[in-house]
């Protein structure tokens, strides 16, 4: 299932996105990319409205438009549709090639900061500044040799990174990503299944290293004269390599291939008419040598490491799906004996009457435990009115310093006389700061002494379920499975919210 545009068009990280996808236990159902949507910060509700109804929604939703999830948006009397690739419908041909499934979402914060982090501008900055430098300090058949040194890069560049699995926009408006699927898979066809392997590198691999090697001498001219004729005229082998593949093996032409092949052409005339006959020497050679060694060695590197990556993720996606699976998750939840807290009263927030309550042991001098306290404020914030929770600090008087019940005294002071929500600022701001002195002048209690024998009694009753080690997250009853990372609490939460039987 590909939906690159709808990807693209909610500044997603694509790896990110797939892999979260791939690895949820109901894959490939409307339930596992909503809730991938979720966890990647776009919050989203989905409903089965009939057609008759849809004239309400939203400008952007979306729905399945001929068996993929795409992105709706509206434009008039027209709807613009994201998916694999972009296109126009009107609402008939809408309605026809849709079901009647529909995901309204907003996008957050969160969404944004987990787009991929690319290193993409600083590439093509430090290409923009060999163009100028060539433009400066070189004849115009020199510099124009070294213009399209560049765009060879760059193209290359797009190919090397689409073949792990991002987006290329320049490769898709080069393939004729927008006029049908021909001219897509006709360069899907020779570029992804290309058969050539040469210590893991496949021929656009190859591409990639030639270009490169040909930009840094090209800044040499005219010293490197020789040498890059020489080069061109051995590039004649790849181009014949390349249009036979395409007219004789695979039996179509791949455009973004013929435009490598004009900038070889091209290079190959300027450099056979113009470029003048300069002695070479030795340091010229070995400049050549060691240049192509290493681009070969830097590629294959990357090559090779990228390719683990993927196979790891495909793994682990594979073991994640196993692991995701709700019921087991729920059958190792409940294996854990069911704990009867006797006070679920103090420091308790949220909503008393949700069916899902969930309470965190922790110590304010815990290190580990602000994460913990983390998710819980979040789980809170995301889900304000279907869940309850209590914070259950272990507080030991003849074992804490004074600092410590002074601290907790705040604390039961902001709790019992300001609201939910600046009581939870309060501790969140805690575990950022650990300033005793600001939570004090905070929680505005001066010098008046709090009763603590609520929080003592709570520790005691910690103790007495074993409960000594923090943070320790508790959800009805059951502490969190060992075999789980607390993270992990977001892949079940829609489900613990919704099961009637836990």
């Amino acid at each position: 299932m590909i939906f690159d545009k709808l990807i693209h068009y909610l500044k997603l990280d694509k790896q990110e996105f797939l892999f979260q996808f791939n690895s949820h236990p109901n894959y490939p159902s409307a339930l596992a990319f909503s809730d991938t949507l979720n966890f990647m910060g776009v919050k989203n509700d989905a409903y089965e409205l009939e057609k008759q109804y849809w004239d309400e929604l939203p400008e952007e939703f979306i729905a399945i438009v001929d068996n993929s999830f795409s992105l709706v948006k509206k434009s008039g009397s027209q709807y613009s549709i994201y998916s694999e690739k972009a296109k126009t419908l009107n609402k008939a041909e809408l309605h026809k090639n849709s079901t009647d499934f529909v995901l309204l979402f907003e996008k957050t914060e969160q969404a944004e900061g987990k787009a991929a982090k690319n290193i993409k501008p600083l590439l093509y900055s430090v290409l923009a500044l060999i163009a100028l430098y060539t433009l400066l300090t070189h004849t115009w058949y020199q510099g124009i040799f070294n213009i399209l040194s560049l765009a060879g890069v760059y193209i290359s560049l797009e190919i090397f990174n689409q073949k792990f699995g991002n987006t290329s926009t320049v490769i898709g408006s080069i393939c004729g990503d927008t006029a049908g699927n021909q001219a897509v898979n006709s360069c899907n066809k020779i570029i992804t299944q290309d058969k050539t392997s040469i210590l893991g590198l496949k021929f656009s691999d190859f591409s990639l290293i030639y270009f490169v090697g040909i930009t840094i001498l090209g800044l040499f001219l005219p010293a490197t004269s020789y040498i890059l004729k020489g080069l061109s005229l051995v590039s004649v082998l790849a181009i014949g390599y390349s249009l036979y593949i395409q007219g004789f093996v695979e039996k179509t032409f791949c455009r973004v291939c013929l435009l490598i092949i004009s900038v070889l052409v091209a290079q190959l005339l300027l450099g056979t008419l113009l470029f003048e006959n300069v002695f070479i020497e030795i340091k010229t050679i070995l400049l050549s040598v060691v240049l192509w060694i290493a681009a070969f060695t830097s590629v294959l590197y990357i090559n090779n490491t990228l390719e683990e990556k993927e196979k790891i993720q495909k793994s682990n996606a594979k073991n994640l799906r196993f692991k995701r699976n709700y019921d087991l998750f729920k059958s190792q939840l409940s294996e854990n004996e069911k704990i009867e807290f006797q006070d679920n009263q103090t420091f308790s927030v949220g909503n008393p009457e949700a069916r899902l309550h969930i309470s965190i042991v922790s110590n304010p001098y815990c290190g580990f435990c602000k994460d913990a306290h983390k998710i819980m404020e979040d789980i809170l914030k995301k889900y304000p009115n279907e869940v309850s929770a209590q914070l259950r600090f272990n507080y030991f008087p003849d074992r804490s310093p004074e600092k410590y019940a002074g601290l907790i005294s705040d604390f039961t002071y902001i709790y019992q006389n300001k609201s939910q929500h600046e009581f939870l600022e309060t501790i969140e701001n805690w575990f950022e700061n650990k300033s005793e002195e600001q939570i004090h002048a905070k929680s505005g209690r001066g010098d008046q002494e709090q009763d603590l024998q609520p929080i003592i009694e709570m520790s005691k009753d910690n103790s007495n379920n074993q409960l000594n080690f923090t943070p320790i997250l508790i959800i009805n009853g059951h502490q969190f499975p060992d075999k789980y990372d607390r993270d992990d609490i977001w892949f079940f939460i829609d489900e613990l919210l919704y099961d009637e039987d836990f």
